[in-house]
């Protein structure tokens, strides 16, 4: 049975890290005491909806998290701290600290230590998150006890949502582009001054004007994407940028 340990404090423990080529040893009064941090704990580094889904978003809305007083977003994995220092390499995950719990002593005495030993890993941490103020547990969102690796409650949305349900969130932005296109280079400029991060897929050798059509059903380029909807050209992004601006 999982412990919720709300209200509780944060157990003190001693993790083994590795930083800058030296042993460096980080205790949990310095992470915690006098700071608002927030934690996700998960079965591993590199495994596929870890690397794939949770430290991904936690890094995107780590700014959102930060605005709403948040001093550190924390990852913990019963992992050493050469997998994990690779591990955030990888993910490039500024906005995040990796912590390696390569005992497991940390999530035993949060009560969250388990047996995977079907896949290999042998003990392993359940996937959880929670908001620690001064060493105090304020809330955790621990993932019901069914077969597999849920990710239902631990994400980073329903963190945000916790500490601020009016939180404005950011935009999710992509748009299809070709080199030297000035009407991709004006899309991409009002993106940026409009402090919108965006991901660019260019035509090319990998992506077709088949793909572009069949995206947006044009074949001419910038083609852009917001939060899921079809935006259109640069002259459309225009528009939509003059609507945000007025309302």
């Amino acid at each position: 049975m999982l412990q919720d340990k709300t209200g509780s404090r944060i157990p003190n423990i001693t993790f083994h890290t590795r930083q800058n080529n030296e042993w460096a040893d980080v205790t949990t009064d310095e992470i915690f005491k006098g700071r608002n941090v927030v934690v996700f704990s998960l079965p591993g580094a590199f495994t596929p909806t870890c690397s794939s889904a949770h430290v991904p978003r936690f890094n995107e809305l780590a700014p959102v998290l930060r605005d709403n007083g948040i001093d550190e977003i924390v990852c913990v994995s019963v992992n050493d701290t050469f997998v994990m220092n690779e591990w955030a390499k990888d993910q490039q995950a500024e906005n995040i600290r990796f912590i390696p719990d390569g005992n497991g002593e940390f999530t035993a005495a949060m009560g969250m230590l388990v047996d995977k030993d079907d896949l290999g890993f042998g003990k392993r941490s359940w996937r959880y998150s929670m908001l620690v103020r001064d060493g105090v547990i304020e809330k955790m969102f621990i993932e019901p006890e069914v077969p597999g690796d849920p990710y239902e409650v631990s994400d980073a949305d329903t963190m945000l949502d916790y500490i601020n349900p009016q939180a404005v969130k950011p935009h999710d932005v992509v748009l299809f582009t070709k080199p030297g296109c000035p009407w991709c280079a004006r899309a991409k400029g009002m993106l940026s001054e409009a402090g919108m991060e965006f991901d660019e897929i260019s035509v090319g050798e990998q992506v077709s004007l088949r793909a572009v059509r069949a995206a947006s059903g044009s074949d001419t380029v910038p083609q852009v994407w917001i939060d899921g909807v079809h935006i259109g050209d640069s002259e459309a992004l225009a528009e939509w940028m003059q609507r945000r601006e007025a309302a």
